[in-house]
């Protein structure tokens, strides 16, 4: 599994402020911070409050990119502003992301095609988040049909079962781990799958070690990115120490900083 820095988000106070500002030193310092700690994608958010989200998300990429040459995901419900973003993006970039409705997958795998990007896919359509699994992989289906019918090789979709706060939601648990093992069943080669691993604790009083838990209970079944916080230090070393127990990465005493160097 490897990690999608969340952080460069307007819902942060911080970068809320940032972009008001137009100060890309916060921006820049957490994509600094972020590469360092081993994430290889940075997600871009410019968050409810950006009045231009397309201007807004041109500058966010513009001085992301200034300070850090990973891949970008950008992350909007605006696909002008996406697309102003994958405008400008100096490596193919991960769209964050598209429900299971066809005119938003024919305009977003559309995009992907054009600027040969990864693409994120929620399973979920105009009726909500689905309560169960079989549900959860029908619309994961939907995805993987039009993803295909674009061209998109199965490797650029991620989809993600979408992760409910365990406090209000904790019948969900169970049905999102059945249904990443369910994805890796739709295709040969299978899609790729992501969490927004922060859901999962939402409200919570221990929200570090349920995000913890949570991403090595992925890994164990089948979950190959999480759009996390990449400077957890417990979180990535969690991370790191569940890959070697299922076997994905070869041991050695260094094993932690070899999986944050492997970007």
């Amino acid at each position: 599994m490897f990690i999608i820095g969340e952080r460069i988000n307007g819902m942060f106070k911080d970068i809320g402020q940032a972009i008001r500002d137009m100060d890309p030193r916060p921006v820049q310092e957490w994509a600094r911070k972020q590469d360092a700690a081993g994430a290889r994608y940075l997600d871009i958010n410019t968050g409810p409050a950006a009045k231009d989200q397309v201007k807004v998300m041109r500058w966010l990429v513009e001085v992301t990119q200034e300070a850090s040459d990973s891949p970008l995901a950008l992350d909007s419900t605006n696909y002008d502003a996406i697309e102003a973003g994958l405008e400008i993006c100096k490596r193919p970039a991960m769209i964050n992301s598209v429900p299971a409705e066809w005119p938003k997958m024919e305009r977003v795998f559309g995009l992907a095609q054009k600027y040969n990007s990864a693409v994120i896919g929620l399973a979920m359509n105009e009726q909500g988040i689905p309560k169960d699994a079989d549900a959860r992989v029908a619309l994961a289906m939907e995805l993987v049909a039009c993803a295909d019918s674009y061209g998109i090789p199965m490797e650029d979709l991620y989809i993600d079962p979408l992760v409910l706060p365990c406090n209000v939601g904790q019948d969900h648990g169970p049905e999102v781990m059945l249904t990443l093992r369910q994805i890796k069943l739709l295709a040969d080669p299978s899609p790729r799958t992501v969490v927004g691993l922060s859901n999962i604790s939402q409200g919570t009083k221990s929200r570090e070690l349920i995000n913890r838990t949570f991403a090595v209970m992925g890994i164990s079944n089948g979950l190959d990115a999480a759009i996390c916080d990449a400077c957890d230090n417990e979180l990535v070393e969690a991370i790191a120490s569940a890959r070697i127990i299922m076997n994905l990465d070869i041991y050695c005493d260094s094993y932690v900083d070899v999986y944050r160097k492997q970007k």
